[in-house]
């Protein structure tokens, strides 16, 4: 049986914006799928002919480059991922990986620029997101090149628990060497800083399970640096 946008409690804002009848026609023009954890969502270097819509669960954003692969972010549902290819390039530039159980609506690439292209509002709604996405890349960024080690592993660690699974104790959705990746840094070293953390009553471990217990310190950490 079809699933219904209509009935959704999902729905992005960009979707919101639209009448039942242009809903109705997204329902028409999309598929379901789900995944489990370690499967691609998008996979780099592929063309694409879809938009992909993160309905539940987490995933992570990571991309090639000439030396190694790098995860660059951490998203939960509901998002948009590839809306880059849907204004420039055909080819997907990074890949989307499930970390979890997840929930992605495939929607025909076609019939998502038609919409951007007669509905006002669902543009203005995708262009916020966009600009949204830049904003937290050039913030990322600027972090991962003037913050010390210590300060970068905070702000993954307080973006996990704010903003990804909005807790204070949490699994760690990826093993150390990827969260080296994430700040750009080793495996030894990570496994170093979490112990001094841990150490010094900011976080506490056992085995990926990891709780903030002095977020205080953890946020002094970050702001500076």
């Amino acid at each position: 049986m079809k699933f219904e946008c209509i009935n959704c409690i999902c729905k992005s804002k960009a979707t919101e914006t639209l009448g039942h009848c242009d809903v109705d026609k997204l329902t028409d023009n999309k598929a379901l799928v789900t995944f489990t954890k370690g499967e691609n969502i998008i996979r780099q270097g592929t063309f694409s002919t879809n938009i992909a819509f993160l309905r539940s669960g987490i995933a992570k954003i990571h991309l090639t480059g000439p030396s190694h692969e790098q995860i660059v972010r951490i998203i939960k549902a509901p998002t948009y991922m590839g809306l880059p290819t849907t204004f420039g390039e055909k080819i997907n530039q990074y890949s989307v990986t499930a970390i979890g159980d997840v929930e992605v609506c495939y929607i025909d690439i076609t019939f998502f620029r038609k919409l951007l292209n007669e509905k006002a509002d669902f543009s203005y709604e995708i262009i916020l997101e966009l600009c949204r996405n830049e904003l937290e890349t050039l913030r990322r960024c600027a972090n991962r090149t003037q913050k010390q080690l210590r300060g970068n592993l905070a702000d993954v660690l307080l973006d996990l628990s704010e903003n990804i699974f909005e807790s204070e104790s949490f699994i760690l959705p990826m093993n150390q060497s990827e969260l080296a990746g994430l700040v750009d840094t080793s495996r030894e070293s990570i496994s170093r800083l979490l112990t001094e953390f841990s150490k010094d009553g900011i976080i506490e471990m056992s085995g990926k399970q990891i709780k903030i217990t002095n977020e205080k310190s953890l946020k002094l950490i970050s702001q500076n640096g």
